[in-house]
């Protein structure tokens, strides 16, 4: 670094680095002054020789070998292109250079930016841009920006295109009958499919920008005269606060900013893939929250039940939906509580129903049974992990590997008891069951803690723990929101909608709890 700084020309005035702290040494320190008003310039320069100096200081130009700045002269007026080569749409830019080529010097003068901005930048999205870090912005993300000699403002080209995969139909949430298209890791088109589905001139989408460095966008999607504008407004100030240097997993880390849940396990938003299911919660009143590169969308507010329903329901007919929900439930309900009754009932015989005798297992293992079923929860988790990170050749062959070593070695040789890896398996199933995949994990952990609990203290434990996690789901709110509505506090019609899927037309009030303005889905008669 030495080095280089002695090859600085006269005329700069070095900064010696300081040490700091034992040695250590502030980068900005290493800098001359005219690095570092380069670096914090503002304002767009005349002159494109400083344009490219000041480009090559703040985003580092001729050293990211994708930054792009093409330099061309139209009607003896010199401009630069400054672009991202993997973000240019080159189709487009190719056609606008083209036209522009065949300019004469009488159509840029005398005001050339008036000129190339109203007539001959041939795009439908042109923005004038008077700051140069907006500038270097737009330029991140995606568009191409035409700087123009002794011009201080640039223009922002929006012609830009992102790498993207198809459009596929979740992994998470499919269905039987019904559309089959996702969301996918680009904004523009996940909006696309919503816009597409509310066709409705009150929809808003609003964008926004978190991260210092990785400046994601993020999108508020609701209906003006549908969505409660308090919610609205708590929402938008939340993100507006997020201080991060990036949120490069999305929604995820865009939940815990704006949450801040903590250690609690149960999500306190709902992610769905799926433009119907989005666009059926936003006519509710509910608000959705896109995250650039995330093919989920957050929708708040959620309780526990928006958690266990599932599209399927509302493709077929009121009753078959809801004995699929019913079905649901059960396991639901088993991923839960199966498993620490059994083992209530198998180590307190006396408390076995009439008729009910034959539960138990016949025999012992080598191990108690509460080490039984915590290794085999442990290993089913392993094998769903393995079943994640396996190539998908290989993924048969590791499910009958795994389902032989587990299930028939691990009975033959004593370590486990055939009643425990199919009581295991139910719960399993039931876990599988749930429509989210974050109150399924969320349910596991508390099944574990009762089955400890069942172990420890017996009957107390059980009814303790159980007791605990009613209150703690009791207690817990998602934006202001009982998170067990309609259950706690008890809301008797809202209820019914819950444990039964009605028709579509008997359904003419939206949820209370969203607190909509436009609280009628269907006109009064």
């Amino acid at each position: 670094m030495s080095e280089r700084t002695e090859e600085k020309s006269p005329g700069k005035q070095l900064k010696r680095p300081k040490r700091m702290d034992e040695g250590k040494i502030d980068a900005r320190e290493l800098l001359t002054d005219e690095e570092l008003g380069l670096k914090r310039m503002d304002d767009i320069p005349r002159s494109l020789e400083r344009v490219k100096r000041a480009l090559e200081e703040k985003v580092g130009l001729n050293v990211s070998f994708d930054l792009v700045f093409r330099e061309m002269e139209f009607g003896t007026k010199r401009t630069a292109f400054f672009f991202c080569n993997g973000f240019s749409k080159d189709t487009v830019m190719t056609d606008i250079m083209v036209r522009l080529s065949m300019l004469e010097r009488e159509q840029v003068v005398p005001d050339a930016l008036a000129d190339f901005l109203r007539k001959y930048v041939s795009h439908v999205q042109v923005t004038p841009v008077e700051s140069f870090e907006k500038a270097v912005n737009f330029a991140l993300m995606g568009s191409t920006v035409m700087f123009i000699e002794d011009e201080s403002t640039a223009l922002a080209i929006d012609a830009k295109t992102f790498p993207v995969r198809s459009i596929e139909e979740p992994d998470l949430e499919r269905v039987v009958r019904g559309a089959h298209d996702g969301f996918v890791e680009t904004l523009m088109t996940n909006v696309s499919l919503v816009r597409r589905r509310l066709r409705d001139p009150r929809l808003k989408l609003e964008l926004m920008t978190i991260g210092e460095r990785s400046k994601t966008d993020v999108c508020i999607g609701y209906i003006s005269d549908i969505a409660d504008p308090v919610l609205v407004e708590s929402i938008r100030d939340k993100i507006g606060k997020v201080k991060i240097d990036g949120i490069p997993l999305g929604d995820k880390q865009l939940e815990e900013a704006i949450i801040g849940k903590g250690w609690d396990p149960y999500p306190s938003v709902r992610y769905s893939e799926r433009p119907d299911v989005v666009s059926a919660h936003m006519l509710e009143g509910h608000i959705i929250v896109f995250a650039d590169t995330s093919p989920s969308v957050m929708i708040l507010p959620t309780t526990f039940f928006h958690l266990v329903q599932h599209v399927e329901e509302y493709r077929q007919s009121p009753f078959v939906g809801s004995y699929l929900r019913w079905v649901r439930f059960l396991g639901i309900f088993a991923s839960l509580f199966l498993l620490p009754l059994w083992f209530l009932m198998v180590v307190n015989p006396e408390l076995k129903p009439a008729g009910l005798e034959f539960l138990g297992p016949q025999k012992t293992g080598a191990l108690p049974l509460i080490v039984q079923f915590l290794l085999v929860e442990i290993g089913v988790d392993l094998m769903r992990l393995a079943a994640v990170h396996t190539p998908s050749p290989l993924t048969v062959a590791m499910g009958l590997v795994a389902a032989i070593l587990v299930g028939e070695i691990a009975v033959k040789t004593g370590l486990f008891i055939n009643e425990v890896i199919m009581y295991m398996a139910f719960a399993a199933v039931g876990m599988f069951a749930t429509p989210s995949y974050e109150l399924g994990l969320a349910n596991r952990l508390v099944r574990m803690a009762l089955l400890v609990l069942a172990a420890a203290f017996k009957i107390p434990g059980l009814v303790i723990g159980m007791t605990i996690w009613l209150i703690c789901l009791s207690v817990k709110r998602s934006y202001n929101t009982p998170y067990m509505w309609p259950f706690i506090p008890f809301n008797a019609k809202a209820m019914l909608s819950i444990l039964l899927r009605r028709p579509i037309l008997a359904s003419k009030m939206r949820p209370s709890i969203t607190n909509a303005i436009d609280k009628r889905r269907q006109p009064a008669e």
